[in-house]
């Protein structure tokens, strides 16, 4: 059974969040995760959230444990300090859930 994350983000710099996610990618593919949907969102007619939001997506591992593995992971760590916090300014988590 599969794990997934559905996220939101507020993403302030387009350019350096394409390149954290193109580096952080083949760590992810390691630990048997991917993106099984992704959304650039041009309006948000309703949300909880306390920041815009600006992009949506489900990620997915095998299982919770690798999900862990993978956010935990120093060389996913390294690329996250140097990209995705230069990138994003606030995250929401809005569900997770085993598939």
């Amino acid at each position: 059974m599969a794990f997934e994350t559905l996220t939101a983000l507020h993403v302030t710099d387009q350019t350096i969040y394409g390149e954290y996610r193109q580096r952080m990618s083949p760590i992810l593919a390691s630990y048997g995760g991917g993106f099984r949907y992704d959304f650039v969102i041009g309006e948000t007619l309703q949300s909880e959230a306390p920041h815009p939001i600006t992009r949506v997506f489900a990620i997915y591992f095998p299982d919770r444990a690798a999900k862990e593995k993978f956010f935990a992971d120093s060389s996913y760590q390294k690329i996250r300090k140097e990209f995705f916090e230069k990138s994003v300014a606030a995250r929401t988590v809005i569900a997770e859930y085993d598939r």
